[in-house]
């Protein structure tokens, strides 16, 4: 016999997984949701940010209680020089979405700590043997690297450092791209959480997903010392990789996670920015939507998501052919050339970039002007099979929320 039963069943409370049952829980709240996270808390140990403009319609009422921190605007760094840009700027943390998301729900409909034995469409067997009885399953698990597809990586280290002064930094650093190349494209990314608080992030787009922590970890701390920052104690920490997408075998991709009746969501569903990889607009977006269907039936709903991610997949293939171009053409030490550009663009251009939802205007500025790689090698490389390497991951857990 089943112990309970619900309407719908997120597995899965990462981000895509959270903002699911939060958009469920304020647009459809006749609905019995349950929650099923493998981890103590939702949303794991991540900082997750986004440009106002990111937003879709709806959005921005219910992320509002999700928001840390928040800025009008914010700065990249290259060597050409600064620039201030006035999109404002938010922030998400873990404790934030796990805050929310169980205050929206009812107090029994988020189950932490619980292993899954098995899974179908109807049905969920907890590694206790506690079972659920689910209208519609949706599998928000993560994804160890994103299988049949090829690209790069974007891997990284933040701290969160409480200065012993005053950081005097008044608005994010989105990209400083001033420092020393290392494997790839690097930049450091800096949050300005309080006066003495700073979130300090060591990133790459690098051809592979290893992360050195330690060697970040110095490069954090010989970055603080250069601006001046004496640090007095490190609040916390958290790293991974985001794959950007090059290339792939769409259908393939569907194939090693798709689970007859069972819809699919987040980067399991390869739900991403192709070039920045970067899920939070897309799981938005798409957690709204599904909150919005008149059937939430699970025959309903999966074919529903696997049109939706289907469109998403179709949309990408500008991004997917810039990812291309910064791998395949752009030498590592000089991939930074290729933003430093970008970001000498119209602001309006570079929001629509973000949001996914470039015109063709944007596009032919992108790519024309002063090629940052060689022209008739980028060419080659968009109309041809470029050596992308594989976006695999060593085995992980499976109900790993995305990495951020």
């Amino acid at each position: 016999m089943d112990d309970r039963s619900t309407d719908i069943a997120v597995l899965g409370g990462g981000l895509a997984g959270g903002l699911i049952a939060l958009a469920l829980a304020r647009l459809r709240p006749e609905l019995r949701v349950v929650v099923i996270e493998r981890g103590d808390q939702l949303g794991g140990n991540h900082v997750w940010s986004f440009f106002a403009t990111d937003l879709p319609e709806g959005g921005t009422a219910l992320v509002e209680p999700l928001i840390a921190a928040r800025w009008d605007d914010y700065e990249v760094r290259f060597p050409i020089g600064r620039r201030h840009l006035p999109t404002p700027y938010h922030s998400i943390t873990s404790a934030r979405l796990d805050s929310v998301v169980r205050n929206a729900l009812p107090a029994d409909a988020v189950l932490c700590g619980c292993e899954i034995a098995d899974v179908t469409a109807n049905h969920i067997t907890l590694g206790d043997g506690r079972t659920i009885a689910a209208g519609a399953v949706i599998d928000a698990r993560g994804s160890a690297g994103l299988p049949h597809m090829a690209g790069g990586w974007q891997k990284f280290l933040g701290q969160l450092i409480r200065t012993s002064t005053p950081h005097g930094l008044e608005r994010p650093i989105v990209m400083d791209g001033t420092v020393a190349q290392h494997d790839g494209y690097r930049f450091v990314y800096c949050l300005p959480f309080s006066v003495n608080e700073v979130f300090v992030e060591d990133t790459y787009y690098a051809d592979g997903p290893e992360v050195d922590a330690q060697l970040l970890r110095d490069r954090i701390g010989a970055y603080c010392a250069e601006a001046g920052w004496q640090v007095a104690e490190i609040l916390g920490e958290e790293s991974g990789c985001l794959p950007v997408v090059g290339s792939g075998d769409w259908k393939a991709f569907r194939a090693e996670h798709e689970m007859p009746g069972i819809a699919l969501a987040g980067v399991r569903a390869g739900l991403l920015h192709p070039l920045t990889g970067y899920s939070f607009p897309l799981a938005l977006a798409f957690a709204l939507d599904l909150a919005r269907q008149r059937d939430v039936s699970g025959s309903a709903l999966t074919a529903w998501s696997q049109a939706w991610a289907a469109r998403h997949w179709q949309n990408g293939g500008f991004y997917r052919m810039l990812t291309k171009m910064l791998f395949a053409t752009a030498t590592p030490d000089l991939r930074y050339v290729v933003l430093q550009r970008f970001y000498r663009l119209n602001n309006a251009l570079i929001e629509r970039f973000y949001a996914g939802k470039s015109t063709l205007l944007d596009r032919l500025r992108v790519l024309t002007g002063k090629p940052p790689v060689p022209f008739f090698k980028a060419i080659a490389t968009v109309m041809g099979e470029p050596a992308l390497n594989p976006l695999t991951l060593p085995e992980r857990p499976p109900q790993a929320g995305p990495p951020r």
